[in-house]
């Protein structure tokens, strides 16, 4: 079975939202609107691929740019 670094490993909704400094409400908000970075159900849980999080993310600085 091959074993997932730190780096590789999905991220819960208060990683996300550690690592974009919104509080977890605005996620869930963004979520219900189609917006913010994408992620998707395991379980009763959301998760982020890490990467995705951080495309997301420049793609928004593209945009204000």
């Amino acid at each position: 079975m091959a074993r997932t670094t730190p780096e590789e490993a999905l991220w819960e909704i208060d990683q996300v939202a550690e690592y974009l400094r919104v509080p977890k409400a605005t996620l869930y908000t963004w979520r219900k609107r189609n917006y913010g970075p994408p992620g998707a159900r395991v379980g009763r849980s959301i998760r982020y691929d890490p990467a995705d999080v951080r495309q997301w993310f420049r793609d928004q600085v593209k945009v204000a740019a």
